[in-house]
């Protein structure tokens, strides 16, 4: 179904639904949620199709990354789809070697420390050899009701750099930090190649069948505000101009609040808070110009029902009912999680928005 737009054009319905009319701070129905990591190991529909597969080939088969997508949306009633990916195998084809290791998370080999490293991580001039992503972006968009938006996403540029330059996750950002402060050519060399190749990316994911994306930055909260202007904001800044361009991009940060007016400084359509910050401040702080999206801490979900209920109020009273947002986790959904939890929030949600 289509509606026609102020100009008499024809929109698709995913324009009227009330997760694109949330991103536009426009009067909803109800508050929409989707939530971070919705297609995880904590859907028994998830771990059917995982069990067949390795993580990778289930990230490289455009069928599968799509039934995965499609089911969990279904599943859980969210008001959004996201695509199912991951961060880092972009990275494989700018010279890195990545594999997953069971128990222990990704691991990249042959992490960036010396100037020969930099030399041979590049920036992708096309995203061809990221064909598996656009191809899943194809077969999501053209199964999906009209009326489901389909995020797309990427890492952040701090974030890559920090697991190719660390070799995987980190506590302290050793490596990352020290080649920040001591070489900052090289440092400049790899964001640079990092953001020219997530514009790529993400102009494509919209090209492809997304309506909107989120740029991850998990790890930037480890960076005091003088650092982060300094070392990132530029980059930052530079891909979501560019790529706003194309659709509207949901900046989230996390870790971090005194982070918040860099965030704001970076841009976005919408700005994605984790549950370290108090949404009603970050939403003065932002301006009622742009949406917010958040901030349940995850770790809510492991309580009673009545809990989740009493703890997602709290966070849509700080909302106050005003247009322009979207309710998410503050992260991503744990993999031990009970599904009907994640379900009943979605429930919870709607309801509530609808009262207000």
């Amino acid at each position: 179904m289509k509606s026609l737009s102020a100009s008499g054009k024809c929109m698709p319905a995913y324009e009227q639904s009330r997760m694109m009319k949330a991103i536009r701070c426009e009067p909803v129905d109800t508050t929409p949620v989707w939530i971070m990591r919705q297609a995880g190991r904590y859907l028994p529909e998830y771990m059917a199709v995982r069990s067949k597969v390795t993580f990778i080939e289930l990230c490289k088969t455009p069928e599968i990354a799509a039934e995965v997508t499609l089911t969990a949306q279904q599943v859980l009633g969210v008001d959004a789809a996201i695509l199912f990916a991951d961060l880092l195998p972009m990275l494989q084809p700018m010279g890195m070697n990545l594999t997953y290791e069971k128990g222990e998370g990704p691991k990249l080999h042959n992490p960036l420390r010396t100037s020969a490293d930099v030399d041979r991580f590049q920036e992708l001039e096309n995203v061809d050899e990221l064909e598996f992503v656009f191809d899943a972006v194809k077969l999501i968009r053209a199964d999906l009701p009209e009326e489901i938006p389909l995020l797309g996403f990427a890492g952040a540029p701090f974030t890559l750099a920090s697991y190719a330059i660390e070799g995987s996750g980190s506590k302290n950002y050793i490596h990352t930090k020290t080649m920040m402060y001591t070489d900052p050519g090289k440092w400049d060399a790899i964001m640079s190649r990092l953001s020219n190749t997530i514009i790529r990316y993400l102009t494509r994911q919209f090209q492809d069948g997304c309506q909107a994306v989120q740029l991850f930055d998990s790890w930037a909260g480890c960076l005091s505000p003088d650092d982060y202007r300094q070392y990132v904001l530029p980059y930052t800044k530079r891909i979501i101009a560019t790529v706003s361009e194309h659709g509207p991009v949901i900046n989230f940060l996390t870790g971090n609040p005194a982070l918040l007016p860099l965030q704001k400084e970076a841009g976005g359509r919408v700005m994605g808070i984790d549950w370290r910050c108090d949404l009603k401040e970050a939403r003065e702080l932002f301006g009622y110009d742009v949406a917010v999206q958040g901030n349940l801490d995850p770790v809510t979900l492991f309580a009673d029902i009545p809990t989740i209920r009493e703890k997602a109020k709290v966070v849509m009273d700080k909302a106050a009912g005003r247009p322009g947002h979207i309710f998410n986790l503050g992260h991503g959904v744990m993999p031990d999680m009970k599904p009907e939890n994640v379900k009943a929030l979605v429930n919870i949600v709607h309801e509530l928005g609808a009262s207000r």
